[in-house]
């Protein structure tokens, strides 16, 4: 089968298991010779970027848990081969009768995202500067720009509240 005729199919796993029915798959596609019916296994993930203590800590999560896609050709030895894998449910929606997803599905599902960034404070959260020419200063989170990697601080400089843009990393949660 031509791989531009196969749909996008999604499988139930148990939490956590993701990983290994993936390989499975990949395993027992190659075992059983079913590489003319299956031809892609993913796990989306994404990359996010989490600040801790003003420290970028970068980490991969999973963006769809208890979920694998799996582009084939739908046939009852494939169904049969997936449905038999140690921590797979089955198909998402009918297990009996599968249901590919549309075209917009799959355009969603197989985005790839940019990193995006988990700050550990909010606003009028009280923040520590830890980096720069006013580092030890502590103030109030008064913006947040988390696409642009800024925040702004109100500090208390020679009496006066002054607004200061800092990148997310250089405040840390106090």
């Amino acid at each position: 089968m031509d791989p531009e005729e196969a749909r996008w199919y999604v499988l139930q796993t148990f939490s956590g298991y993701e990983d290994k029915v993936s390989s499975s798959i990949l395993t027992g596609v190659g075992n059983l010779g079913l590489e003319d019916l299956l031809f892609e296994v993913k796990v989306p993930r994404e990359d996010v970027e989490e600040i801790r203590n003003g420290k970028k800590l970068k980490k991969t999560r999973k963006l769809f848990p208890g979920y694998v896609f799996v582009k084939m050709a739908l046939t009852d030895r494939i169904w049969q081969f997936l449905t038999s894998i140690r921590g797979c449910y089955g198909f998402a929606g009918d297990p009996y009768n599968p249901t590919p997803l549309t075209e917009e599905e799959s355009e969603i599902f197989g985005v790839e995202k940019k990193a995006s960034v988990e700050v550990s404070y909010k606003l009028g959260d009280t923040v520590s500067i830890i980096d720069g020419p006013l580092s030890g200063e502590s103030g109030v989170v008064i913006a947040l720009d988390v696409p642009a990697d800024l925040v702004t601080v109100g500090v208390n400089i020679l009496g006066r509240q002054t607004r200061v843009s800092l990148g997310l990393e250089k405040v840390a949660l106090v």
